[in-house]
């Protein structure tokens, strides 16, 4: 990477309001207050930008990322037809535990996420673990042009993974991964030279149990 890369996790969502998993292939829309941090981040991109910027516009497929890549995108008088999609890009696989409640797994089996830091203890069944979203990560990244800042609109794992692959984290187990901190929704990070500042601050839920 030469140009600065744009990191910014999807606004709030209905399940992520009503404490449900969504995962990878689950297409949840905004709420309101959502669509209120899409309209924050995309006025912070524009005053960020200007016009006029070159710039390539990343999302992952899922729904929710391009909902808010739509909004931002009508910010900065980016063609939402050109925003480019990557599977490499979506959120963590939970397998079995995808549209369920977050509380009757973990009153099934325990508790599912370290409290300080707002990550996985355990795989769910027929889910994904961190270094597995690296790899896919990993290809996307080959993918991008260095000549022109681009914008990604990811999920909150799997920005913490990408974050963590180019500034640097804690591995959540020995073997792992590094993992950046966690970031509310609507949190947009400006990424070069191995450095990470929070362009935008969301006003999201930064836990786990509000926010996977």
């Amino acid at each position: 990477m030469t140009a600065p890369l744009y990191i910014a996790r999807h606004a709030e969502t209905v399940f992520n309001a009503g404490a449900r998993m969504q995962g990878a292939s689950a297409h949840t829309p905004l709420t309101r207050a959502g669509i209120a941090q899409a309209e924050a981040m995309g006025e912070a991109l524009r005053a960020h930008f200007g016009s006029g910027q070159r710039l390539d516009f990343w999302a992952s497929p899922a729904g929710r990322t391009l909902q808010t890549a739509s909004i931002i995108a009508e910010h900065l008088g980016h063609p939402f037809f050109d925003v480019r999609t990557d599977p490499g890009l979506l959120e963590i696989g939970v397998g079995d535990w995808e549209g369920r409640y977050y509380a009757d797994i973990v009153a099934e089996q325990g508790a599912i996420v370290d409290p300080e830091r707002g990550l996985f203890i355990t795989r769910a069944p027929g889910g994904e673990w961190y270094p597995e979203i690296a790899e896919r990560l990993t290809a996307w990244l080959a993918r991008l042009d260095p000549r022109f800042p681009a914008i990604v609109i990811t999920h909150g794992i799997t920005a913490r993974v990408l974050r963590g692959m180019l500034v640097g984290g804690t591995p959540f187990e020995p073997g792992c991964v590094p993992l950046a901190d966690g970031a509310p929704q609507g949190t947009i990070f400006r990424v070069e030279n191995g450095a990470e500042t929070a362009l935008h601050v969301g006003t999201g839920a930064a836990v786990m149990t509000k926010g996977f």
